[in-house]
């Protein structure tokens, strides 16, 4: 029990992490009257791509930052509790590659705000991981994925969410660097459990196949990481 407990306080660590900054981005706009929004993602810009880098952290309003904080602890914690050796590159490929091709294929007269992008990023990562790694466990999870967020196909259709001035380029970057991550790391971390009857004490729930740890499990000295993605028109 006391190891699962430090498990889920590692796997959330990182998470919970990116959520407070978004907040304290959030609490600082409001304290300073400033709109933090001009450093977000401006496709096509030479100066937005600096969007890349602070598109999760910025929010049109606090409904955008309520709506997502959630989300980004669920999928974040379920992200490194799942996947605790591939967790930093998934997040940080994520991250990157999805505002890269948002910046890529979104409207140069928009700016792009929210961690949406993100995070359809890692929900499409942890659904379709479950399913093509066919382990109980994580196909579990999937499912529970599918009924949280199920919804997020309609933020990536331009009819319905542009009327709400809703970021369908970046949700539909989101999800397809989530989608492409699964596969290319579809032999990467847990897989299928196998029943070895011979050898009923071999490591069965080593979740890593190249000798990494997650990053909590790494011996420290001693004395002795839809409606939720704004765009604004110029």
């Amino acid at each position: 029990m006391n190891q699962d407990r430090k498990k889920f306080f590692g796997s959330l660590a990182i998470p919970a992490l990116l959520v407070t900054l978004m907040w304290v981005v959030k609490v600082a706009e409001m304290a300073f009257s400033v709109d933090l929004s001009i450093w977000g993602l401006v496709p096509w810009s030479t100066r937005g791509l600096w969007g890349i880098l602070t598109l999760p952290f910025l929010h049109g309003s606090w409904e955008h930052l309520i709506t997502n904080t959630p989300a980004v602890l669920v999928l974040g914690t379920a992200l490194y509790y799942c996947y605790p050796t591939l967790a930093n590159r998934v997040m940080i490929i994520s991250w990157l590659a999805s505002g890269l091709l948002t910046w890529l294929i979104g409207n140069p007269s928009s700016i792009h705000v929210g961690a949406s992008a993100l995070i359809y990023a890692l929900n499409l990562f942890l659904i379709l991981s479950g399913f093509i790694r066919g382990n109980r466990m994580l196909i579990v999870i999937s499912l529970i994925m599918v009924f949280l967020y199920g919804g997020f196909i309609w933020g990536m259709i331009p009819a319905l969410a542009k009327p709400q001035n809703i970021s369908w380029e970046g949700h539909l970057s989101g999800a397809i660097v989530g989608i492409a991550l699964a596969l290319i790391y579809k032999k990467k971390g847990p897989q299928k459990e196998e029943h070895h009857w011979e050898n009923e004490d071999d490591d069965d729930n080593d979740d890593s196949d190249d000798g990494e740890k997650p990053y909590w499990d790494i011996p420290m000295p001693s004395d002795d990481d839809l409606k939720v993605e704004y765009h604004f028109r110029h």
